[in-house]
């Protein structure tokens, strides 16, 4: 029985460290898309994503966390007005 029961986590164990091995091959060729960066956990995220040298899409609420966003990033950094809640925000900004 115990047996059995190390063979299953062995088994477990190496079914998690190969997903952590994959790897997403030409990141730099990607986009990621991300809303919210206006601050907190999105501003950060985008902030991260673009010091490792992808390219990011930053959906921001207003202007001024736009602004303030690309001037702390790089060229690879793009930002849009977006406004998830609203529709025609979301349409203006896929026709960006």
């Amino acid at each position: 029985m115990w047996l059995y029961m190390e063979v299953l986590m062995g088994l477990y164990d190496l079914l998690r460290w190969y997903q952590e091995k994959q790897v997403v091959s030409h990141l730099r060729d990607k986009f990621v898309f991300i809303t919210g960066c206006d601050s907190g956990f999105g501003n950060q995220l985008a902030r991260q994503l673009d010091l490792r040298g992808l390219r990011v899409l930053a959906a921001c609420l207003v202007e001024q966390g736009a602004e303030q966003l690309r001037n702390q990033t790089s060229d690879r950094l793009q930002t849009v007005i977006l406004d998830v809640t609203k529709t025609e925000s979301v349409v203006a900004a896929t026709s960006v």
